[in-house]
Parts: C-alpha cells; structure tokens; sequence
C-alpha cells in the first residue's frame, strides 16, 4: 500500500535503510552518502567534484535504483546542444505530424556527467530545468518528472576544454560535495566484495518509490526551526558577505539551501525540531560554491573552505532550551 503521509520515526527508518542499502555499492562514504540523500529530502540539487574513479557516476546510479527513480545520463560534451537534453519535434512522416521526443532531461534523477565540458547555451537549457523544472521547446513549457533532482559531476584537475559554470548556475545547485579517497582497509573491502560477488554489477535493492519520496518530502517540511536556529543560519550567511578575503558572498537562496538541509537532517535523525549540530553538518558544503575568494588571497593559499571554517568558529552558536 502506498503511504500518503509519514511519521518522522518512519523517515529517520527507511532514510536509515536507504543508506545501509547504499552502503553496499560505496564503501566508507557514510557522511558523503548522508549528504547526498540530505540533498534529496531538501529537494535540491548536488554537484559532486572529485577527481576521476572515485565512484560519482555510481553513486547517483545506485542511488536512483534504490530510490525507485526514473535515472537518465548525461555526458556532456563541448558539442553538446540543448536539444540533445531537452529533446524537441519531430515529423512524423506516417502521420505528417510533429511529434514530442523527449530528451535525457525528463527523468526523476539526472545525472550530468562532466557538466562544465559543455557551452554556455547547453548550461542555459540545464539552468532552467534546475531552477524552473520545466523546459521550453518551440514555445511550449513542459513539465518535468517530479521529484527532479540533478546530481552533476565535474572533474577539479583538468580544464581543457571546459567551460566555467558562472555564478549564477553555481548558485542553483544546494550544495557541492567530494567523495575523497578510501582508506587502505576500505580499498582492500572494495576488491574483497569484487571479486567474491564475480561480476561488476552490484545487486542493489528498491528501497522507496516515487511517491513515498513526496511523503518524506512533505514530512521534513513539519519540522521545527527555532527563531534563534533561523537567526544563525543568517549570521553565518551574512558573515561570508564582510569577510575582508571574500569577494561575493553567498546569497540568500544559501540560507533557504541551509533551512531546508537543517530540516531535513532533522528528519533523517527521526528529530521534530533543528538543532545546531544540524546546520554545522551541511554548512560547508551549502556555503563553499557559493564564495568568490579575491584574487590576492587565493593565490597565497586561502581556499573558500578556509573561510567558512573561519566563519563557523567566529559566529556564536545558540544554546537552545
């Protein structure tokens, strides 16, 4: 039976048991995972930049098979136009009619693969459907599938032949994660679990669906923020806007990013109320794309995740009663 509505001790459960179910196909990522379906619940967007192998195209994989979501990929390409994303019409000669052909875009969960490869015009079309979820092809807006949730990746060592995301399409994604490196031990238990299942294909099993997904949404949406929590979630975003190293600071979609990420890992804890250690868990990851360090200081080392450590040590937490 589909459930329509869902307590928070049942979303901190089946958040638990879509993560154990994740934890099959990437090993020793738990607070990366977390992240990612943190993300889900908040219905944002990610961008994953790490170097090349460390399981980005896996992970948005295997989190559509156990979420239940339509998956579609996208590798983008410098010769990548918008339509080969949004699709478009064309003629169907039996009938003499133009016809809908839907493109990549019109799936639950999409992956962008190598997103900063493509021009600016492609990033345009990717824009609107982020923002808007919607596309428009010769006048006419469509719909996309809901839930709609973009999980892109970009490659951090290697710009040739890639184009910048500017500011503004930057902005539109909730956060940006990296995977990192495993450990040692957790390499060795990636090769143990190859070679003792003997086939590259990891058996992963359907968690939720679509519409349980809605419900989980619907439930973060009733937990409580305290005015003070709302208030630090503003200290630290206006504090990125004065910091004497940063050029543009995050805007106030950086705040909504933290009030609906607070929320749901609230949720994801089985928590009918935002604690502070709920916004310090995802603070950097909303906040980091979101800086435009100066020049000077960027070129003596100061990265923006200096800065927004700095940020947190300096702005008072709330106590709560």
């Amino acid at each position: 039976m589909t459930l329509t509505t869902l307590s928070l001790n049942q979303v901190a459960l089946k958040s638990s048991q879509v993560l154990a179910e994740m934890e099959k196909a990437i090993v020793g990522k738990r607070p990366f995972l977390e992240k990612v379906f943190c993300t889900v619940l908040a219905g944002g967007h990610a961008l994953i930049e790490d170097l090349p192998g460390l399981a980005k195209t896996l992970t948005a994989r295997s989190f559509s098979v156990v979420l239940g979501l339509a998956f579609k990929r996208i590798q983008f390409t410098p010769d990548l136009l918008p339509a080969d994303i949004t699709g478009g019409y064309v003629l169907n000669r039996q009938t003499g009619t133009f016809e809908l052909v839907q493109g990549p875009i019109f799936a639950n969960l999409v992956l962008g693969d190598e997103i900063n490869r493509a021009p600016a015009k492609t990033q345009a079309a990717m824009l609107e459907a982020m923002e808007e979820r919607q596309v428009t092809l010769e006048g006419k807006t469509l719909r996309l599938p809901y839930p709609f949730i973009v999980l892109a990746t970009q490659n951090p060592i290697e710009y040739e032949g890639t184009f910048p995301l500017p500011e503004a399409q930057l902005d539109r994604f909730m956060v940006m994660l990296s995977v990192g490196y495993p450990t040692a031990e957790e390499e060795l238990e990636v090769l143990k679990r190859r070679w003792e299942r003997r086939e590259d294909e990891i058996a992963l099993q359907r968690i939720t669906d679509t519409e349980e997904l809605i419900a989980m949404r619907k439930t973060v949406e009733s937990v409580y923020m305290s005015p003070d929590i709302a208030r630090y979630i503003v200290a630290l975003v206006h504090a990125s806007r004065v910091e004497p190293q940063v050029a543009i600071g995050a805007s106030p979609r950086a705040s909504l990013s933290l009030l609906k990420l607070s929320r749901a890992r609230a949720a994801m804890e089985g928590r009918e109320f935002v604690i502070p250690d709920d916004v310090k868990f995802i603070v950097k990851e909303a906040l980091v794309h979101r800086l435009l360090i100066k020049p000077d200081i960027w070129t003596v080392g100061i990265s923006a995740a200096d800065v927004v450590e700095r940020i947190l040590k300096s702005v008072p937490v709330p106590k709560l009663e």
